[in-house]
């Protein structure tokens, strides 16, 4: 770690913390500290909460290398992605939250500008940016389906991505956090029901954070039953289930699966 991020960060550290950030994390040493890295290089004080499933590589060493700053860790079995980032977000006390997946990234100055539009929209209960998504095999980045939050095209597909977006714990707390239950879609449930109890989210045009695609994601190796969750969750929520998901499932999930095992 370099002396100026070392700096850096202790001069935050004397602040009141302003973001809980939940970094649940398996067997991910090849990624883990360049998440880390990224939301140390925040310019907003933030607490650092590592929720490592028990990993067998080397992510453990990579942890206690930043343990300095971090305000939590552990390394143990969980009840699942959901409920380690649920139990992440308690051991905090800041009054906004997220969480970074461990194989994700934030940009620069990413968090501060979803908490700036936290702030000037007082009733959103979470704003979103653009993210990119990132091929691990090529390094090619491309933006990712992300629109301004709408109903009916949050109904079509989840326009919302999880790494380029920040939650008031209030609201947070109020719909207990994410379903446990849930193993794929567990974001797009908790984005229905922040907005059915307290409305739209805040969006901004830029890009926040990256979406690393990669050969051991769940969601491309498990794409039928990422589907059919996502299905699950607009029923639950919405009431119905639009055609425009029976009619994409065989590309979305037979299409993408062949491809994804053929290395395309």
């Amino acid at each position: 770690m370099s002396p100026a991020i070392c700096v850096k960060w202790a001069t935050r550290m004397k602040q009141a913390p302003l973001v809980t950030v939940v970094v649940p994390s398996f067997n991910q040493e090849r990624y883990l500290e360049d998440a880390l890295r990224s939301i140390v290089g925040q310019d907003v004080p933030a607490e650092i909460i590592v929720m490592d499933g028990g990993s067998t590589d080397g992510s453990v060493a990579i942890i206690e290398r930043w343990s300095d700053q971090l305000f939590h860790w552990q390394s143990k079995s969980d009840g699942g992605q959901a409920a380690a980032i649920n139990a992440g977000v308690d051991y905090g006390r800041a009054p906004y939250v997220c969480w970074l997946n461990s194989d994700d990234l934030l940009y620069p100055g990413g968090l501060g500008v979803l908490i700036a539009a936290l702030e000037k929209n007082r009733a959103a209960p979470a704003a979103f940016g653009q993210v990119d998504h990132l091929d691990d095999a090529t390094g090619l980045r491309r933006p990712a389906w992300v629109e301004p939050f709408d109903e009916k095209r949050l109904a079509l597909r989840c326009i919302v991505s999880q790494p380029g977006t920040v939650i008031r714990r209030s609201s947070w707390q109020a719909v207990r956090g994410l379903d446990p239950k849930l193993h794929f879609a567990m974001d797009y449930d908790l984005w229905w029901r922040l907005y059915r109890r307290f409305g739209p989210f805040a969006y901004v045009s830029q890009t926040v954070a990256v979406n690393r695609n990669h050969r051991a994601t769940k969601t491309r190796n498990n794409r039928k039953a990422h589907y059919s969750e996502a299905m699950t969750v607009v029923r639950r929520n919405y009431g119905r289930i639009p055609l425009k998901w029976w009619l994409a499932q065989p590309y979305a999930v037979w299409w993408k699966s062949i491809a994804a095992r053929l290395g395309r």
